[in-house]
Parts: C-alpha cells; structure tokens; sequence
C-alpha cells in the first residue's frame, strides 16, 4: 500500500521560533512510526529571503528584520508552497500563525494545530482598533482556521477559546496535547536520590521575554524568595531580558544572581531541568505551557500561574498561585525549597507525583 503523503509546513525557520521548530521535528520524527508505515512525512519550510535587513544602515534595526518576516510570510511562502498542493495527499500547518496558508492549499486536506489566539487577537470585534498593522495578518489567520478541514487545539482551554469566536465549528476541531522531547527524563536513580545540597538551588524560567510571560513577576518573586535563600539563583532561558527588565532586577537587587542563556539544545534544556529545584511558569496567558510538562517529565516540580491552560496541564502535580499574587508566589516557593531541604521524603513523593 502506498504511504499517505503528509506535508509537515513548518514556521520559517530564521524567524526562532524554538518551541514550534521542536514540534515540527518531533512530528516528522514520530508520525511514519506511530503510523506503522502507512505515512510518510516531509518537511515543507522555504528559507527566508533578507530583503530590508540587508540594506545599509537600515538594515540593522530591528524593524527591517520584522518586515522581511512578514513578507516571507505574506508573499514568499504562499507563492513557494502553492505548486506543491499536488504533491501531498495531507498538509499539517504546524503553527496556527500560518495558517494563511491555508488559502493556496486544498483547505479539505489540511489540518492546523492551534497553540493559543495571541496571533489572532488582533482581528476579534473586541480588539480591533483602528490603525493596527497587525490585523491583517491576524484576520488571514483567523480566516485560514476557518478554512481548513481540522484544527487541532493544544488543551481544552485554546478549544473553548478558539470555538468562542465563532470561525471554527466544534466538530472541526480536536484537543491533542503537546508531548515532550525524548531527552527529558528524570536522572538516573532519581527516586532514591537525596537533594543535592552541595551547589546553590536553581530556579528555572524557559522561554522568552514577550510581555505575557511576565518577567517581572518572575524578578519580583524571585526577589522575595531571596530575602530567606540568599544562596538561590534564577536560571532564565530564552535570550537575554530586556533592558526594562535589567533595570527592573538591579533596583531589586537580584541582577548578580541571574545568569541568562539562549535556547539550548534539547540534551542541554533536559539537563537545565532536572538540576533545577523548581521551575517558574508566571505568565498570564498560555495555550498549553510546554516547560511545565518538560519539568514534570525531569521528576522537577513545577510553580505556575493558576490560568486554565497550565491547570489542565500539570493537574495536581502542579503549584498554582494567581499571575499577579506576588506575596502568594513567594510564599509558595520559599515552602517548596524548605521542604526541599528538610524533608526529604516529601520531596521524592512531589517528585514521583
């Protein structure tokens, strides 16, 4: 029997979008097997074409570069991947912020994962204001959701979000969670295994700086824990804060305990981790929240922001605190990291949970 052929269409990869990048290569990865054969699967990802970012002096700004992405969006992909809608027998957009492209594809064979609505915010009657050069990309979205023959939503709370606006019908769409990289699994022996207390706890953050990840709730609870840890560092993966957020960490004192790192290699973020004592999710919206599966996957308990997605995420092996409960996050951690250091059996049993 001839393998269906599935066109994984993948973000752009200069754009770094790491967490979607994983996705598309553990999907290219595990489809023919958990398929038994009956697929195949290849990768659909033009390169980006530098237009303004190449020019002199302008080049350099940031704004040059946010252009040439919009018009590989826009223009390029669409016109690269159109005389390829033959050659597949099904297209899975793998980022629901390109689903656009949807419009040259055949709409009845292409499937959209949907991750959260930030990309289409822009376009819901609630949010349109008049001059925002976002709306056009997230109407093109929006619509191209609409279009396609299945969207498959991250968690329960993108589904009820995405069906709200009222552009998907509800049997269109499917809930399919996120899974995490083969790299993380707990240490060896971890479930016997006393804290190390040799070397300073570590808290971790994985991902970037945009405002709903909320860094300064991050730098605040992080503060406050200090008051009683001195010896506790913040370990922030995800390129290096803003200046907004560097003055915000030297007025509270903690700037010399951070150390910042780019995206790792996924060897590298497992090993980040499980030698973190706990890891930090304070953001104030998330359509599923991958580094707190990653962390529980490590046998790493995990502080996260009581909102819907990382609720129905981590379940009860989770903490929860409100996003903007400063005082209640810094309560919680410091309680974490006692129980961390006295008792021990309590530890491994949040652990193993």
């Amino acid at each position: 029997m001839t393998p269906i052929r599935v066109g994984v269409v993948c973000d752009l990869l200069e754009e770094g979008w790491h967490g979607m990048d994983l996705i598309a290569d553990m999907l290219l990865d595990a489809l023919p097997a958990v398929a038994n054969g009956a697929c195949s699967a290849t990768r659909l990802r033009p390169p980006m074409v530098p237009r303004w970012s190449r020019l002199p002096l302008v080049g350099q700004a940031e704004r040059a570069r946010l252009v040439d992405r919009l018009t590989g969006r826009l223009w390029d992909y669409p016109r690269w991947l159109a005389p390829l809608a033959s050659e597949f027998d099904i297209f899975h957009i793998v980022d629901h912020s390109y689903a656009h492209l949807v419009r040259v594809l055949p709409a009845d064979r292409t499937i959209v994962t949907c991750h959260d609505l930030d990309a289409v915010q822009a376009a819901l009657p609630q949010n349109r204001r008049r001059l925002d050069p976002g709306r056009l990309l997230a109407a093109r979205i929006l619509d191209g959701l609409g279009r396609a023959a299945h969207v498959a939503c991250v968690s329960h709370a993108t589904k009820a979000e995405l069906l709200a606006t009222g552009r998907v019908d509800a049997d269109r769409m499917s809930v399919v969670y996120e899974g995490v990289h083969p790299s993380c699994v707990p240490e060896e022996g971890w479930a016997d295994a006393r804290p190390h207390h040799e070397s300073p706890p570590e808290i971790l953050h994985v991902g970037s700086t945009i405002p709903r990840k909320r860094i300064d709730v991050l730098l605040e609870v992080f503060a406050g824990v200090r008051k009683d840890f001195r010896e506790v560092r913040l370990v922030r993966v995800g390129g290096p804060m803003t200046p907004e957020h560097r003055r915000l960490a030297r007025s509270l004192g903690v700037l010399d305990a951070i150390t910042e790192m780019p995206f790792v290699e996924r060897a590298d973020l497992a090993t980040l981790y499980r030698r973190a004592a706990l890891v930090l999710l304070p953001s104030d919206r998330e359509g599923f929240g991958l580094p707190a599966v990653e962390a529980m996957a490590c046998g790493t308990p995990v502080v996260a922001s009581a909102i819907p997605a990382l609720q129905e995420i981590g379940g009860g092996a989770a903490t929860y605190r409100a996003p903007s409960d400063i005082q209640g996050w810094t309560g919680a951690v410091g309680d974490l990291l006692r129980e961390r250091q006295a008792e021990p059996v309590k530890w491994r049993a949040r652990r193993q949970k």
